[in-house]
């Protein structure tokens, strides 16, 4: 087999300043490379023409992880949900188009914050759904591993502040915890599923059997309750986080040192709750359901360019019955369900808004790299499927048996409901499944990169990418050295994710096809793909797939829905022989095990 260079090409620059105006009139106003074929990360310029360039000021750098959006969620990528405040970032930035996570949140976060696969990084599986087989097996210990280098010690390392606040899910142990990975401060859920409101409800504690109270941890301090101006969990993450950047100012405003700053939001992840102002706001804005609004959002999706013309609507999920089909009860909760997901969505802009205002107040907003992506597919499970009773029985007990699933409780703290898997496809309208999947609508999500002091502005990039290329391309920016397989003493692996440095530029002209060459290779819960350009090869087990290797050309299927396995033997070998050299690469260990989900 023969390893080709990858590289970086393709016009996929597209002006949609005017198209953003779009979004509002139509309506409303949203893995992993083969170490062996990837090209050095490092940018071909001197480190000291890279540090002239940065100038005197190292920039800011601000990420913000939004929970289980879909690709169709954001007022840039199409949704009919206002998000001004996060639309003018992309608007001063570069929109990525392709770009792909890992089909769930742990593994996301920990390539995030590494660059590494998550299957090296200590999240070959989720902590929660870890199968025997795997249990001590290393990558999988279930938390952000030693082995690699934290993308915010490195930054820590070269004189930065570094600041986090939201949802962790790397580690549940102070030893395990973001102030042992790089955070001077950091105010930190613990574990995914936890409440939105200040009773710190908790679903996987509850199946441990500690009675559902949620672990939170304040600068490595384990928390017995939260602080009293925790209203909601979107404005108290932000609020937690304008703290420390307001107090890092003042306190280096001689110095001017640079900050790194995690926002990680736990919204708009089940269980489905917001503000009831919020929830007010999007009232019978979804009667006419997920059918209306699949074919709604990806006609926006085409006008904005982010699809191709022509794209067509995937079909619609076996267990979403017709809209039509549905009761009138049925119909009133499940459109409850989604204002309430809007509300959250709402919501994360909102905040965002009053982080963006601070930052320019404090006149460090220019100066500030800011990367926003989702951690996975929306979420379309039901809670039948989330949590079959042979495998998490206490957790569903505690669910049915607590909560209050009357039409008027829906969204507050006594309510526990997911929008399930009608609303899943409509937040990602042209793609097949949804998080946990292999497949486009379980890894690619909305995504940019703004920093318009220095980047390019109000463009797209259709480019193949990966959230392994975050620490890279964030290391580049800053002038940071990547890791040479030692770290504060200890040998650490390799950067395996790319540098998008060039393709984030005015002056990045595409002069072949690179995208065709690049391989992405990616497994959970037994699930497994290689993406090789426009080529995915796929395997799920039932009912989501056939259990045997299915090969899709997704440049001419977006949905990914005529199986080219047959017709293409020579293409499902090549990729068969990559996917073996991933997973030997990788150390992956197929679960003999696994929930369902």
């Amino acid at each position: 087999m023969r390893r080709r260079s990858i590289y970086y090409g393709g016009p996929g620059a597209l002006h949609f300043y005017a198209r953003l105006v779009l979004i509002f009139a139509l309506g409303g106003v949203g893995v992993l490379l083969l170490p062996g074929c990837q090209p050095k990360v490092a940018t071909d310029a001197p480190q000291s023409l890279r540090t002239q360039e940065l100038g005197a000021e190292p920039p800011n750098v601000l990420i913000i992880v939004v929970d289980d959006a879909g690709f169709s969620d954001l007022g840039f990528t199409g949704s009919e949900i206002l998000t001004p405040n996060i639309d003018a970032l992309a608007s001063q930035g570069i929109v990525l188009t392709n770009f792909h996570t890992a089909p769930t949140c742990s593994p996301t976060r920990s390539m995030l914050l590494s660059g590494v696969d998550s299957h090296i990084a200590g999240l070959g599986n989720m902590f929660e759904e870890l199968a025997p087989n795997q249990k001590g097996q290393s990558g999988y210990e279930g938390y952000l591993h030693e082995r690699v280098a934290p993308l915010p010690a490195l930054f820590q390392d070269a004189g930065y502040q570094t600041f986090m606040s939201g949802k962790w899910h790397l580690g549940l142990t102070q030893e395990q915890g973001p102030t042992q990975r790089g955070f001077d401060q950091a105010f930190a859920l613990l574990q995914g599923g936890a409440g939105h409101f200040s009773d710190m409800q908790s679903l996987w504690e509850t199946e441990v059997g500690n009675r559902g109270k949620a672990k939170y941890r304040e600068d490595g301090k384990l928390l017995d309750q939260l602080p009293n101006n925790f209203e909601y969990s979107s404005q108290f993450y932000v609020d937690q986080l304008i703290g420390y950047i307001e107090q890092h100012v003042v306190s280096t405003a001689e110095a001017k040192t640079p900050f790194f700053a995690y926002l990680a939001f736990s919204a708009p992840h089940w269980p489905l709750q917001a503000p009831p102002e919020a929830i007010a706001r999007h009232k019978g804005k979804y009667d006419a359901g997920y059918d209306v609004l699949a074919a709604q959002r990806l006609a926006r999706q085409i006008e904005l360019g982010i699809l191709p013309p022509g794209t067509s609507l995937s079909p619609r999920p076996n267990d979403a019955p017709a809209w039509q089909d549905l009761s009138a009860k049925e119909r009133a909760l499940s459109a409850r369900r989604m204002e309430i997901y809007a509300a959250m969505v709402d919501e994360v802009d909102r905040h965002t808004g009053r982080l963006i205002a601070a930052l320019s107040a404090e006149g460090v907003l220019d100066n500030t790299v800011v990367v926003f992506l989702s951690d996975n597919g929306a979420e379309g499970h039901s809670l039948d499927a989330l949590f079959p009773e042979p495998v998490f029985p206490k957790a569903r007990k505690w669910v049915l048996e607590t909560f209050n699933y009357q039409l008027e409780a829906l969204g507050n703290a006594e309510s526990y409901v997911l929008y399930g898997p009608g609303w899943g496809w409509a937040a990602t309208p042209a793609f097949r499944g949804y998080k946990a999947y292999v497949s486009q609508g379980g890894t690619r999500v909305p995504a940019f990169i703004s920093y318009p002091k220095q980047l390019a502005r109000g463009v797209q990039r259709s480019e193949l990418l990966s959230v392994k290329d975050i620490a890279p391309t964030l290391l580049e920016l800053a002038g940071i050295p990547l890791p040479q397989g030692r770290f504060r003493g200890r040998k650490v692996s390799a950067i395996s994710g790319q540098s998008m440095y060039a393709l984030l530029h005015d002056t990045y002209i595409e002069t072949e096809n690179p995208s065709e060459d690049r391989v992405l290779g990616m497994e959970l819960f037994g699930k497994r793909s290689i993406r090789q350009g426009s080529w995915n090869l796929l395997e799920m087990y039932s009912p989501q797939g056939t259990g045997e290797w299915q090969l899709y050309n997704v440049s001419t299927d977006l949905a990914e829905q005529h199986d080219l396995a047959s017709k293409r033997p020579d293409k499902l070998k090549e990729l068969i022989e990559l996917w073996e050299v991933y997973a030997h690469e990788n150390n992956i260990v197929i679960p003999d095990w696994n929930s369902g989900y």
